[in-house]
């Protein structure tokens, strides 16, 4: 076995050991520091408000690993289950109408808020997942229609549909007619979504699986 014959053989195991840790390494740091950033809230929160209390002889704020994300989890679920009372549904529109109307703050909380109601909640967007013609009548992209009424741009007979950019956090919003969308019925959004980010290596789901 020659040197080049050698190196051509490391390099693919190489390769092969890169295909296996990766998506396992950038999973796991991704959920790490998700976990670790919601976790230090409560501590700094506490920190803010009492400088004096829980802290160390340093003065830094003291931590219980995952206390501060069981706290923020918790809180979350407590604002959902009571959300629909009559009495937080208001005090949510009181802050809602202020932050809405507040310079600056208004463009920084509604686009947050669209944001996170796009993928759940009543106000879902990216649930009809769909094939739509933009360049050419032969190539197809897929998108989510966001919106199925372009009345206030003058358009009646128009959809607004955004298309996911592969391997990005990013999208592209196209105005088509109704002609050159096809709605998706035998893959689920999720999978849309998944198939379009990977760049179509992503493996669809049998429905019902």
């Amino acid at each position: 076995m020659n040197l080049r014959t050698t190196a051509r053989k490391s390099f693919n195991y190489f390769l092969q050991g890169l295909i296996i840790l990766a998506p396992i390494s950038i999973t796991i740091y991704v959920v790490v520091s998700l976990f670790n950033s919601i976790d230090s809230i409560l501590p700094n929160l506490v920190h803010s408000l009492f400088p004096k209390l829980a802290v160390d002889e340093a003065g830094n704020p003291k931590r219980i690993p995952g206390l501060g994300f069981v706290v923020f989890i918790g809180i979350a679920l407590l604002v959902g289950y009571i959300s629909p009372s009559f009495i937080v549904s208001r005090l949510v529109h009181v802050a809602d109408r202020m932050l809405e109307r507040v310079p600056g703050i208004k463009f920084i909380y509604s686009t947050i808020k669209d944001f996170f109601e796009a993928f759940g909640g009543s106000k879902r967007k990216f649930d009809k997942a769909v094939l739509v013609s933009v360049e050419s009548l032969d190539v197809w992209r897929i998108g989510f229609i966001t919106k199925e009424e372009l009345d206030d741009f003058g358009l009646q007979e128009f959809v607004a549909v955004y298309c996911p950019q592969s391997y990005a956090f990013a999208g592209h919003l196209y105005f088509v007619k109704r002609a050159r969308v096809r709605l998706l019925t035998g893959i689920s959004s999720a999978d849309a979504m998944k198939f379009a980010i990977s760049g179509g290596v992503a493996d669809i789901e049998e429905a019902g699986s």
